[in-house]
């Protein structure tokens, strides 16, 4: 079966043609565009189109290219491109795009399949583009792109889709006479029915224009001219000038939707399997809701639901699946809204892998596979070439639920090769090894000596029962008769010959059929002569029997009969003994026995076993005299099979297998051994050789790395192949990694050296226990071995190392499969200490004043450096620290200052000096521990008028060791005593309270405030204020009011600043004037306007001008001026910005 799939192209790196751009649509009519389009060459694009820029990148790998179409809605599209593989480097991939960017991978479904093939004669590739159910949405520019490495090549193509072609009415219907005559000639014509006609396609070309259907048409009228593009490439429309022209000439309105008040989304995803909800809110709940799926209404069912909760009616796909991947439609009324569903597969994933086989030519091959879904789509690969049935009716392909098999009928010699199954979550492969068929011969035909009258029998064994064969004798085939039977039972070949004559005397031969291997043997007639003989005869053996001694060596196979005919003559007839060693042996049944005949005795072993080798003696007796004859009986048989097979070593894809000969080797020489394995868990066994292997160790090669296998030998000699013995304990190819990677020295002392590396590039599947670092003095080969342990990270100290000598590192990995190749130092490193002067590493924290709050916890740690390991100490305005109250640790590159829980007396300025011998260097760190403030002073209501009254007081004894930051004013009445905040973070000691209430006395309080928070207790005012009541009579004091008026004045000016570049700054300054006073900020005297680095605020005269990530290049003078019409001022600080080292 064809894969069809998604095509899932990556480019390479080469460089990219530029999609040609689309030709401006003209008003021509498309039947008279297609032919046009057939005459170029799948129609792309002329050359004069493209920029010379793109010509000169593109690579011609199209034969074939897409061509121009022009179809009806609702009829399938197949374009087809073919691109030469001769010239290219490696599988080329493909992409599909409509427009410019739209790819069409992504829509590959029930509408968009891809299918590709490969000729492996012609070397050509066949990517086929298929379109099902075309719809006016389809119709536009596309584009195919095919990359392959450092090539490319890309063309354009048209797709026009028409509505079908209504059926042709009679024109002459439409003509129609005017008046009332009954004649049907009588009359004038009327044109109007033509007219309406016209009027329609007029309506319908307003409506839209060509390429763009009408409802993104209304789409585009009702979005905003930003989202035009965004939308032209959503939905392929290539035309983007002629579109933009035609919505200028159009008056945008929006329509807003009378049904819907939340419209469906333009797509979902679901996987497949899942449900899925699709929602849409109503503006009246009475309107009736329909639901269509392609244009066809949906009936509810279990798998399709419908809910109405309120406004909002709701459709549940349940259990989706590929048919639910389609359009969606719902109407209210004389509305609708449309959205696309796109089901998702799951990953297919392979549970049961690919088992290698090994067969002969001929034979039936099935190779299976098991995928974690049924109906799944899989793709057969061998040689990493897709096979496709297509290419040949070789190959079949078999679906059984989940298990997918690959069939060949009968197997050559070129289909040996790796077989890959691939699917979108996973694959697996396996080896298919296809041999010559070997004939071996178990058994040969022996020659026979046989009388006048007896039967002879021809006996041979093959190791193939299939295997036939023919019967020669002197080379002419012999034919069946009532006489001469032939018998092929499972691997016996038999040749019967009853009443043997004179002339079947002759060489008998059997020819298996299909291989170059023969078998015979010859027949020899016994003639029988009878001569007078005497009444006394003494008995006599007649055995041909070597050297004139009743002496014979006779062979048989184990489990084949032995029947010894011993010939005997003597008058009177004489009396037969049987002996094995010296033992009488007189049985005449059974499985040995003994047959009597006259002069003839038999000695008669059926089924012959180890146990019946030995001596036997006959022994004829009669009045005349006595004869004796020794038959020694060996039989032979298999060998045992192997012992101890064992695996000694291991590497990437080989494996070492060493076994012990057998102990008894079957009365025959063993001539060899036959190798098999499997991987572990699977019941198929492959043969490593064909030929018998001499040897008693082997190695296995062509195995897969990871992977538990397990190996089994057979022993060989003349007689066959012994039993399977032991089998080797599974084992797995690891190999050692490849060395470590760039190592270097970090640190050496005068009796150590620290060694850093990288891990090795390649691991393997054993990867790694640990490494082992090994050195070597100058002078010597010896190399020590540093670590007993083995160490995981990449680094270590080598101690114990001698001083001034120079030693030379190297480092090996190890893991399960041993060690690897050692890493070694370039060159050797003398062992000495390297001095390096003290320098501290202050943190930017630390390098203004650090504060804390009473109580908190303080922990400084700054990092220094410098060998030999410095002398650090700290001070605090030059005093010890008290080890009773700070604590400090240093270790070789840090020191740490730490108080549990500050006080004020921690505030300071402490001093850290690193010193080695003559060298120091010194940081100063100012720490300030702060709490809240005291309340205020002296609060007194100075003055009351109208509804208004004056309060002041003094600042606190104590601001808590910080800047008072403002004040918090309350007021109570003095008959309810509950207390209002009327200001907070007032910044003068002074303030002004008014809308106060007519007749009520009032207290004040006065909270200080800094960056602990407000004063634990407030100052109250010691008198009150008075409000008199309307009526009385009151006499104004002569008031003169004060003059608050006064020029900008800054009351906290700049300070320099040394930042660190990259870390976000801010520069502070107050100022104060009357009225508030403008401000300009300024970088060397030029005015800092609407720069979005900069950041400029200003709250109850508090200046800040924040700085976002300074550069260098911001380094320079600031300047703030403030100004009002009594006068201006200004300060400046200058900003260094560091980059740090």
């Amino acid at each position: 079966t064809t894969l069809f799939r998604s095509q899932q192209c990556v480019p390479g790196p080469g460089p990219r043609a530029s999609p040609p751009a689309m030709p401006e649509p003209q008003n021509v009519d498309k039947k008279a565009e297609a032919p046009a389009a057939k005459d170029a060459p799948g129609g792309d694009v002329a050359a004069d189109d493209v920029p010379t820029d793109a010509r000169a990148e593109l690579i011609g790998l199209f034969i074939e290219k897409p061509p121009n179409v022009m179809v009806e809605v609702g009829k399938d599209i197949s374009l087809t491109a073919q691109v030469d593989a001769s010239q290219l480097p490696a599988k080329p991939t493909v992409k599909w795009f409509k427009g410019k960017w739209l790819e069409l991978g992504i829509k590959s479904g029930a509408r968009f399949q891809f299918k590709e093939s490969f000729d492996k004669d012609k070397k050509i590739y066949t990517y086929e583009l298929k379109v099902n159910k075309a719809t006016t949405a389809d119709a536009g520019g596309y584009r195919c792109e095919v990359t392959s490495k450092d090539k490319c090549d890309s063309c354009s193509f048209n797709i026009d889709v028409e509505a079908p072609a209504a059926p042709a009415d009679n024109i002459l219907q439409a003509f129609k006479r005017t008046g009332d005559a009954k004649s049907e000639d009588a009359g004038e014509l009327d044109f109007s029915a033509l007219l309406k006609k016209r009027e329609e396609k007029k309506k319908a070309e307003e409506g839209g224009i060509e390429g763009i259907p009408p409802d993104i048409w209304e789409m585009l009228k009702g979005a905003k001219p930003s989202e035009y593009e965004r939308i032209a490439f959503q939905y392929g429309v290539t035309d983007l000038r002629g579109m933009l022209k035609r919505l200028k000439k159009v008056k945008v309105e929006i329509k807003k939707s009378d049904a819907f008040t939340k419209r469906l989304e333009s797509c979902y995803q679901v996987d497949k399997g899942q449900k899925i909800k699709l929602m849409v809110e109503v503006s009246n709940p009475d309107l009736p809701v329909k639901w269509l799926k392609n244009g066809t209404e949906i009936r509810p069912s279990a798998k399709y639901i419908f809910e109405n909760v309120g406004l909002k009616r709701i459709l549940t796909i349940n259990k989706s699946n590929l048919s639910d991947d389609a359009a969606y439609e719902c109407v209210a009324g004389d509305d609708r809204c449309i959205t696309e569903v796109f089901v998702k597969e799951p990953p297919v994933t392979v549970t049961k892998p690919l088992d290698d086989q090994q067969v002969f030519v001929g034979e039936k091959v099935e190779l299976e596979v098991e995928v974690s879904e049924e109906g799944a789509q899989v793709m057969w690969m061998k040689d990493g070439v897709e096979l496709t049935r297509e290419e040949t009716f070789k190959y079949r392909f078999k679906k059984d639920g989940k298990k997918h098999i690959l069939i060949i009928n009968e197997a050559s010699l070129e289909d040996t090769g790796r077989y890959k199954v691939l699917t979108n979550g996973g694959q697996c492969e396996a080896e298919l090894v296809v041999e010559e068929k070997q004939l071996e011969v178990i058994q040969d035909i022996a020659d026979l000596t046989v009388k006048a009258a007896e039967q002879a029998v021809f006996k041979c064994e093959v190791s193939d029962e299939k295997v036939t064969g023919k019967w020669l004798k002197n080379g002419v085939e012999i034919r069946p008769s009532k006489r001469i039977t032939m018998t092929h039972k499972g691997r016996i070949h038999k040749l019967v010959i009853d009443d043997v004559r004179p002339e079947d005397e002759a060489d008998y031969t059997f020819v298996p059929d299909g291989f170059a291997l023969y078998l015979s043997a010859k027949l020899n007639f016994l003639e029988v002569k009878v001569d007078f003989v005497p009444r006394q005869e003494p008995p006599k053996i007649h055995l041909d029997c070597q050297a004139g001694t009743h002496t014979n060596t006779i062979v048989v196979v184990a489990g084949n009969k032995l029947r010894l005919d011993v010939p005997i003559t003597g008058e009177p007839a004489p009396t037969v003994s049987w002996l094995k060693g010296n033992v009488p042996f007189t049985d005449i049944e059974g499985r040995v026995r003994v047959d009597l005949r006259k002069e003839l005795s038999s000695f008669v072993i059926e089924g012959a076993i180890r146990a019946d080798e030995g001596n036997y003696e006959i022994i004829v007796t009669n009045p005349v005299g006595e004869d004796k004859a020794t038959l020694i009986i060996k039989v032979v048989d298999v060998p045992d099979p192997p012992e101890s097979v064992r695996i000694t070593s291991v590497g990437e894809d080989w494996a070492n297998v060493v076994w012990d000969p057998p102990k008894y080797d079957g009365g025959q020489p063993v001539t060899g051994y036959l190798i098999e394995r499997k991987k572990k868990g699977s019941q198929r066994w492959m043969k490593m050789n064909f030929e018998v292997y001499n040897n008693t160790t082997y190695e296995s090669t062509k195995m897969i790395e990871g992977v538990m296998y397990e190996i089994r030998v057979f022993a060989v000699n003349k007689i066959g192949i012994s039993q399977q013995g032991q089998t080797s304990k599974p084992f797995m190819p690891i190999a050692p990694t490849s060395e470590p990677q760039h190592i270097t020295v970090e640190d050496v002392t005068d009796t150590t050296c620290t060694l850093k590396w990288r891990p090795p590039d390649r691991i393997g599947a054993g990867g790694i226990d640990g490494y082992l670092i090994e050195y070597c003095v100058e002078g010597s080969d010896e190399w020590v071995v540093a670590n007993e342990e083995l160490v995981e990270r990449c680094g270590y100290t080598v101690k114990g190392l001698p001083t001034g000598k120079k030693v030379t590192f190297r480092v090996r990995t190890v893991n399960i499969a041993g060690k690897s190749e050692p890493a070694v130092l370039t060159q050797p490193v003398t062992i000495r200490e390297i001095v390096q002067q003290p320098k501290i590493r202050l943190p930017r924290q630390l390098r203004q004043t650090y504060i804390k709050k009473v109580g908190e916890q303080v922990n400084l740690l700054i990092p220094f450096q410098g060998k030999p390991r410095p002398q650090v100490k700290w001070t605090k305005e030059g005093k010890e620290l008290d080890p009773k109250q700070i604590s400090v640790r240093t270790s070789e590159c840090d020191t740490i200052l730490f108080i549990r829980s500050a006080e004020r007396s921690h505030s300071g300025k402490y001093e850290l000096s690193v010193q080695i011998e003559g060298m120091q260097d010194v940081a100063n760190i100012n720490i300030r521990i702060v709490e809240k403030p005291g309340p205020a002073q002296a609060v007194t209501v100075k003055d009351v008028w109208g509804f208004n009254a004056l309060l002041e007081w003094q600042p606190p004894k104590d601001n808590g060791n910080s800047e008072i930051t403002g004040y918090t004013i309350q007021k109570a009445d003095k008959k309810t005593m509950e207390w209002f905040t009327v200001y907070e973070h007032n910044r003068l000691t002074r303030c002004t309270i008014s809308d106060l209430i007519m007749g009520n006395e009032y207290y004040f309080r006065v909270y200080s405030e800094n960056v602990c928070g407000l004063s634990e207790k407030p100052g109250v005012s010691k008198n009150t204020a008075y409000i008199q009541k309307t009526g009385l009579v009151y006499k104004p004091q002569d008031f003169h009011e004060h003059d608050f008026s006064m020029a900008p004045k800054f009351l906290t000016p700049l300070v320099d600043r040394v930042v660190v570049a990259g870390y976000t700054t801010a520069l502070n300054c107050a100022v104060r004037g009357h009225p508030k006073p403008k401000v300009v900020w300024m970088k060397n005297k030029m005015e800092i306007r609407d720069d979005p680095k900069f950041l400029m605020k200003h709250n109850q005269g508090v200046l800040t001008l924040n700085i976002r990530k300074p550069s260098p290049f911001d380094g320079g003078t600031y300047t703030c001026k403030a100004y009002n019409p009594h006068g201006e001022a200004e300060v400046d600080c200058k900003l260094e910005v560091r980059v740090p080292q």
